[in-house]
């Protein structure tokens, strides 16, 4: 008897369920569909068509990856993430739909800024996603300003301090068509060899505390811990790039930078060490919890 959707389904999330998900339907019918090339509602419509065996097995090996823990987008090798399909490997992080409310943001700032004042002729908007991973920051941002037709008036760079996670960020901007819109290059925070200020800085640094890093779900553990660990209250990164925002930035210039729901008040305090000529606020994400860290430069 052919193997049908319906029977790899319930074997599948049985399996999951043993061994912790916390998703275990979902994760299965993401992986089928995933294997079938069809979305899930095509999926969940034809529950007794049948499934030949090469696909049925491929289905078996990437439940068995699941069941060891490793996401199901490693497992995919793909995320989507603001409308973009990006790849996704244990190069990076994996973007987090809450990221989202930072390139909402960082739209919004490229949108003011190009309409509110008068440029220089020939003078581009200069934005910088530092710790770039994926480059889910900095390809979203580029495809939407794109698709605004704001790609002639920007210049996006994109840095990491991991030349993997860099070379990752470059093969989703080739994929979708930017990589002619931003400059990518290694480099640890802000240290990029004749880097110049630039009108709008962007970064999604680690700010998880080291000790609770190892009390994240298993599937974490797939990721780099780079990305995840800011130190013992998770937040040394996020304060270093803070310090050198007078340098990074020009004269009202603004940064966005992604935090903890838990880190509104830590953050605010940060960045009073810039002094007089700054101000601080921090925006909520979608579900009302603190994200995202805006310091803008007054210029005085």
């Amino acid at each position: 008897m052919a193997t049908t959707v319906g029977q790899l389904l319930r074997d599948a999330a049985a399996r999951l369920a043993k061994s912790g998900s916390d998703t275990p339907r979902l994760d299965s019918e993401v992986l089928l569909g995933h294997v079938l090339h069809v979305d899930r509602a095509t999926l969940l419509a034809g529950p007794e068509a049948g499934v030949g065996s090469e696909a049925a097995a491929e289905f078996e090996r990437l439940v068995e990856r699941r069941a060891s823990g490793e996401p199901v987008s490693y497992v995919r090798g793909m995320k989507e993430f603001y409308g973009l399909v990006l790849s996704v490997d244990t190069r990076a992080l994996i973007p987090r739909p809450e990221t989202e409310t930072l390139v909402d943001l960082a739209l919004q700032r490229i949108t003011t800024m190009l309409t509110s004042a008068p440029r220089d002729e020939g003078a581009l908007l200069t934005i910088w996603d530092v710790g770039t991973g994926s480059g889910a920051i900095a390809v979203a941002v580029a495809v939407e300003s794109r698709r605004r037709g704001y790609a002639p008036d920007i210049r996006l760079r994109a840095t990491d301090v991991s030349t993997d996670a860099l070379t990752l960020a470059i093969e989703n901007a080739v994929v979708h068509g930017v990589a002619d819109m931003i400059d990518f290059a290694t480099a640890d925070l802000t240290d990029v060899p004749g880097g110049v200020p630039v009108d709008l800085l962007l970064a999604n640094l680690p700010y998880i505390p080291s000790d609770v890093v190892p009390t994240l779900p298993v599937a974490a553990s797939f990721e780099p811990r780079s990305a995840l660990d800011g130190g013992a209250d998770g937040l040394d990164l996020v304060r270093a790039l803070i310090e050198r925002l007078p340098s990074a930035l020009r004269p009202l210039g603004s940064a966005l930078l992604e935090i903890g729901a838990d880190q509104g008040d830590a953050v605010l305090e940060a960045a009073t060490s810039l002094g007089d000529g700054w101000r601080s606020v921090v925006h909520d994400d979608l579900a009302g919890r603190p994200r995202v860290l805006e310091i803008d430069s007054l210029g005085g």
